[in-house]
């Protein structure tokens, strides 16, 4: 088969996934009669041309290259439908051979029962944290969390996320493990779904003090990349009084999200009030710009209008490079400033360590430099760093140590 008429009809079995693309091949022109199907799908990293830059249309496909795009299908299978996504185990069986020479298990037929699909993440970590005088202590600890997809029909999915953590150091601590989140999510049309039960939420651009789970009901409206809005209403797990002394019990919040990227832009804000029996409303957002293929200066900022001072807190620091779990090498490292008052974060953060845990332990303030490095020493297996130094915690006579931590993760 000629390789233009293996794409044409690779670019029939994904219709409607993508939108318009540029032409990425010297030899592919506008005029063409496949040159919808072969920008598609190369805008969606599914083909690849030659280094010279051309794509060789005319030439016969080999079982090794379709294979190749077969494995690209697989990486992206949640983007389809059901239908599609059938197509796709039916060409993975075909083609099991030449993807097991490529290094690619054909999980979606090893792991799926029904319309269920596994995946999953282990983690064996070190750190170091907060005892009461400021001092350090060690920890050893490992996580694993097994996420479940279930596909009710092409508009409706259910996911739980469940999570096991274990210390390896401490014999007196229990193991502990339950369902981390668990939730209905449910499209309306191709522009607006719904999330119902307990799920995650990210403010910002870097996690550094909004990451948490909420209970609780949101809808999202995406126009395009360049703007999606989310709305919803819950109580957020991780956010209790140790951080903020103006968060309540079991208090509920509204909040509404504005995300999206454009060219080498990507933005946030963010807005979360509380009932009555929270004092909260913080706003605020976050910037990511790559100032090049290979470096980007972040930031995120927040403050809690209705807390006493009106606190804020914000991060901003400079990134290198792009860790991807499927390339061996590949690598991100950056550093950034933070400066966070208290009662202006609310609890939960993305990192595995920080110095602002400092703010549950009488500083009225907290300052600090934070580095973080990731590296994929083996295929989906990524070793990550984190280090903050120079911690200055105001209000409080502790003299609060830096903190580092080191980790193994696996993805399957």
């Amino acid at each position: 088969m000629k390789k233009i008429l293996a794409i044409a009809a690779v670019a029939a079995l994904t219709a409607g996934v993508s939108a318009y693309a540029a032409n990425p091949f010297s030899d592919v022109s506008t005029s063409d009669w496949a040159y919808q199907a072969v920008s598609q799908l190369s805008d969606q990293g599914i083909v690849e041309g030659y280094p010279d830059g051309t794509f060789r249309g005319q030439r016969n496909i080999t079982r090794y290259e379709l294979a190749q795009i077969i494995a690209r299908l697989m990486a992206n299978e949640d983007q389809f439908n059901a239908e599609q996504r059938a197509t796709i185990d039916k060409l993975a069986g075909e083609y099991a051979d030449e993807l097991d020479n490529l290094g690619v298990r054909v999980s979606n037929l090893e792991a799926k029962v029904g319309n269920i699909s596994w995946s999953g993440d282990a983690r064996m970590k070190w750190n170091e944290e907060y005892k009461a005088d400021g001092s350090t202590k060690d920890n050893f600890d490992g996580r694993m969390r097994i996420n479940a997809h279930a596909q009710v029909n092409d508009n409706t999915y259910v996911e739980g996320l469940l999570r096991s953590d274990m210390n390896f150091k401490d014999t007196e601590a229990d193991s502990s493990t339950y369902m981390q989140r668990l939730y209905v999510h449910h499209d309306f049309g191709d522009k607006v779904g719904v999330n119902i039960g307990k799920y995650a939420e990210f403010f910002g651009q870097t996690g550094m003090f909004f990451d948490s789970e909420v209970k609780g009901a949101e809808a999202t409206y995406t126009a395009n990349d360049a703007f999606s809005l989310t709305a919803g209403y819950g109580r957020f797990a991780d956010w209790n009084s140790d951080w903020n002394s103006n968060v309540k019990e079991n208090a509920e919040y509204g909040y509404a999200q504005i995300n999206g990227a454009a060219g080498r832009f990507a933005y946030s804000l963010d807005y979360i009030k509380g009932n009555d029996e929270s004092k909260v409303e913080v706003y605020g957002g976050g910037l990511t710009i790559g100032l090049t293929d290979k470096f980007d200066v972040f930031g995120d900022y927040f403050k809690n209008s209705d807390a006493q001072g009106d606190p804020d807190a914000w991060t901003a620091g400079l990134g290198y490079g792009h860790q991807d779990d499927a390339r061996v090498g590949s690598f991100r490292v950056s550093v950034a400033r933070v400066d966070a008052e208290k009662n202006a974060v609310l609890g939960g953060y993305t990192y595995d360590v920080s110095a602002l845990d400092a703010l549950t332990m009488g500083a009225s303030s907290v300052k600090f430099w934070n580095a973080a490095a990731d590296v994929t020493v083996a295929k989906n297996v990524r070793l990550h760093g984190e280090y903050d130094w120079n911690v200055d915690a105001k209000g409080t006579t502790t003299d609060f140590d830096d903190l580092a931590t080191v980790s193994l993760n696996y993805v399957f």
